[in-house]
């Protein structure tokens, strides 16, 4: 009998959509969650119907099943960091706001989804789109837009990097704790730091390739982990951001659009060659084992 008692990793809570193809919402961010060696639980805010190639409808969760979802996770685990995505509907977002303010949770990461990067379904209703920006941010340690999300929320139009660090400034005017504005959009992509006061830009390398399909969900995701492992947040921003790059580098098509990232590159081993194989872990060829008689 194995008495082995094996340490609990840090437990995070993700507040999403289901994305079908798995590359986005939910399903990104507990594989994110995964690769940074913590445990993730999953919320979910609304069924889409989306491939590779958009978001073609939304079906939002009822807000009371929005509720059981997380005081039954609330109730049953000590959760680290909270990450928030798609809230689909003022509803939810009320909910949410309220089981923020119940639970005081650490960390609480929200990437402020408004559309889908690529579709025509709206991801939050008009009246959430409000919430979301005059009650919503205030509640989070962090809020990651990128580019159009800060232009809406900020009220400004968001064109360079001076723009980016503008927005993220007044972000911080209407209660935000910190903002990290993403500049994925960007032909270098350069992200905005601001907190406390103080704004520092995070460069970036440019990878070439189709397969971006839920950066910002990862980014966020990732950012949620190194916070819960006990970094601080400008180093948990520097280390998403290269996990991200490097995940995107190492990403593969699964269908006709954008595909998404290779959460799980730092597991992955290249095949071997054809006609060679590997040689068993106890370094003896199986030909040359000794025999059992």
């Amino acid at each position: 009998m194995n008495n082995q008692t094996h340490h609990t990793p840090p437990i995070l809570l993700t507040i999403a959509g289901f994305d079908p193809s798995c590359g986005a919402g939910t399903a990104a961010d507990l594989k994110t969650f995964a690769a940074h060696n913590c445990y993730g639980v999953a919320a979910i805010t609304a069924l889409t119907v989306q491939s590779t190639q958009g978001v073609r409808s939304v079906h939002p969760t009822p807000a009371p099943t929005l509720r059981a979802q997380l005081e039954a996770l609330a109730d049953d685990c000590t959760i680290a960091a909270v990450k928030i995505g798609m809230l689909g509907t003022k509803a939810n977002a009320v909910v949410v706001t309220e089981f923020l303010d119940k639970y005081k949770f650490a960390h609480v990461v929200l990437d402020p989804i408004t559309k889908p990067t690529a579709g025509t379904a709206e991801l939050i209703d008009e009246s959430g789109l409000k919430f979301l920006r005059d009650e919503f941010i205030r509640r989070a340690t962090l809020i990651t837009p990128n580019i159009p999300e800060a232009e809406f929320l900020a009220g400004i139009p968001v064109k360079d990097v001076n723009d980016m660090k503008a927005a993220a400034l007044k972000l911080g005017e209407q209660g935000a704790k910190a903002v990290i504005v993403t500049g994925g959009h960007l032909e270098r992509p350069t992200d905005v730091l601001w907190e406390g006061g103080e704004v520092v830009q995070l460069a970036g390398d440019a990878v070439k390739s189709e397969n971006t399909h839920g950066s910002g969900c990862t980014f966020s995701s990732a950012i949620a982990a190194q916070l819960a492992l006990g970094q601080q947040l400008h180093e948990a921003a520097i280390l998403a951001k290269a996990y991200v790059t490097k995940a995107i580098e190492k990403s593969f098509s699964i269908g006709k659009g954008h595909g998404p990232l290779n959460h799980f590159y730092r597991f992955y081993q290249e095949p071997p060659l054809r006609g060679v194989h590997e040689v068993p872990q106890h370094g003896l060829h199986p030909a040359a084992e000794p025999a059992t008689h």
